[in-house]
């Protein structure tokens, strides 16, 4: 779920566990480093700009990790996030042709390879 700052209306936010116990937490901005904006998720969004924000500036990551998309409803290029700060998207993409992130969900680890 969501919880949107910097406007009027605001959305309560869910909480989502996963894969080995953690809990997930991404804050996502308007613009670039850290300014206008924000939504706090913890659960998937499949379109961040439906009525959350305009446009994705930049994102911390606070817990993790995470899996972007570039296109809404989860497709397109994907990125993952870990724990940390991207304040444009060059830094959490190195893709020439699309500087958009319009869907996230939380990565989820189920088990471990031996």
């Amino acid at each position: 779920m969501a919880e949107q700052h910097g406007a009027p209306e605001q959305a309560a936010a869910g909480k989502s566990h996963g894969g080995l116990g953690g809990s997930y937490k991404v804050i996502v901005y308007e613009m670039e480093n850290f300014q206008g904006k924000r939504c706090e998720l913890s659960a998937e969004c499949p379109n961040l700009t439906e009525s959350l924000l305009e446009k994705v500036g930049s994102i911390q990551v606070e817990s993790g990790p995470w899996l972007a998309f570039e296109r809404r409803a989860f497709r397109g290029e994907q990125f993952v996030l870990e724990k940390g700060d991207y304040p444009r998207w060059d830094a959490w993409s190195n893709s020439h042709h699309s500087d958009s992130l319009l869907s996230l969900r939380p990565l989820q680890i189920v088990g471990w390879l031996r």
